[in-house]
């Protein structure tokens, strides 16, 4: 799927594809893209790293960006014997390379465990023969670990996930040696967000989510609580179980953060909320949006011209509608907040229309007691 999506692309001019692969073993073959490079402009030195396969690195980048403490991810090439393959070559899977990622990441904030639980919502572990509708070595799925530490939590995390009874069949996910990471072209990196209406298309395809929607069911997006594996991620702001949020919100909530729904405009909490604080997701208590970024639209919802971080929110492409918008959701939580257009006042032009229901208002004088303080100096 993702080869015929590429191929057709190509065919209108947007994106290079599959060529006959050449073999060339030569080290001194250019680099495809430069890691040390990546590593110093985004300044991600100093960080733990993971190193993963799951099939179409597009969709394991876009899953692994949304984790807390994930502070950059890379897609590329590793676990085949070819210096700097380009992805014709890597494609052709005569270099023995699978496509991969590797995260950079906070362990203070999220554990290597808690990657690795990540993992396992985001892939078949039981499919060794590529993944979903990619077929082939290159879309194995595989653990590289960089430790004896990382291949005992491997090992054992894998023997859980077996003897949980989630699935049919044995985990066969390979756990190998880290040898050596290639990064993938520029046109492959952040390709969810670059071209996200070719990876939507793809996605929706591919058969991966609806495998995982069958798979783990109202645990997909949980980030803790109890569930089929227990907790699954670790972080600052984390998401409970679905039998707490039914018990915790409204079902006007419940409804908004969990099955996308709006709440009428004009009748709802903050639409015409003037008070200094910050506004939270409801579910998880990140901060979210500033009163000092909140402005009149006239639609009667609340309005934004610019989230508090962008690192908290997620921007996904929204087909619900005749005309695709681009939806934004909470990062740790995964809760719909609303969606993004271009028609705010300055200096973004850009106007974040949320939900009321999706959020939690935090009054100034009020945010130090709650845990805040440190946010105080966005209403200076």
């Amino acid at each position: 799927m993702k080869k015929l999506l590429l191929t057709i692309a190509i065919l209108a001019g947007v994106v290079g594809c599959q060529q006959s692969a050449t073999s060339n073993s030569s080290t001194e073959r250019p680099p495809v893209n430069d890691l040390a490079k990546i590593i110093e402009t985004k300044n991600l030195s100093g960080l733990s790293v993971a190193t993963f396969a799951g099939g179409c690195f597009w969709c394991v980048e876009s899953g692994f960006e949304k984790l807390p403490g994930v502070v950059e991810v890379v897609s590329g090439y590793s676990g085949g014997d070819l210096a700097n393959p380009t992805y014709e070559e890597v494609s052709s899977g005569r270099t023995k390379h699978a496509e991969a990622i590797q995260v950079f990441y906070d362990p203070a904030v999220v554990s290597y465990e808690g990657l690795l639980s990540s993992l396992w919502k985001q892939i078949d572990p039981t499919d060794s023969g590529g993944q979903f509708s990619d077929r082939g070595r290159e879309y194995r799925p595989a653990i590289f670990y960089n430790s004896e530490e990382q291949k005992k939590l491997a090992e054992a995390s894998a023997r859980r996930l077996d003897e949980s009874g989630i699935y049919d069949r044995s985990v066969s996910i390979e756990i190998v040696p880290f040898t050596t990471f290639y990064p993938a072209e520029d046109y492959h990196q952040d390709y969810h967000k670059k071209n996200s209406l070719r990876y939507t298309f793809y996605r929706s395809r591919s058969g991966r989510d609806q495998f995982l929607e069958r798979t783990w069911g109202d645990q997909l997006h949980a980030e803790s609580g109890s569930g089929k594996m227990g907790t699954m991620t670790e972080g600052k702001y984390m998401k409970p179980s679905d039998d707490e949020l039914k018990s915790k919100l409204t079902p006007l909530q419940y409804d908004v953060t969990q099955n996308d729904a709006t709440e009428p405009p004009f009748r709802n909490e903050y639409w015409n909320e003037k008070r200094p604080g910050i506004y939270v997701d409801i579910v998880t208590g990140e901060p979210l949006f500033s009163s000092t970024d909140k402005f009149e639209s006239g639609t009667g919802w609340p309005s934004f011209t610019k989230p508090i971080s962008e690192e908290s929110i997620v921007q996904k492409t929204d087909f619900k509608i005749l005309i695709p918008r681009q939806e934004i959701r909470s990062k740790a939580g995964d809760s719909h907040l609303g969606h993004v257009f271009k028609d705010g006042p300055e200096p973004t032009g850009l106007r974040y229309c949320m939900n009321s229901a999706s959020m939690k208002f935090v009054p100034k004088e009020e945010m130090a007691g709650q845990g805040y303080e440190e946010f105080l100096s966005l209403l200076e």
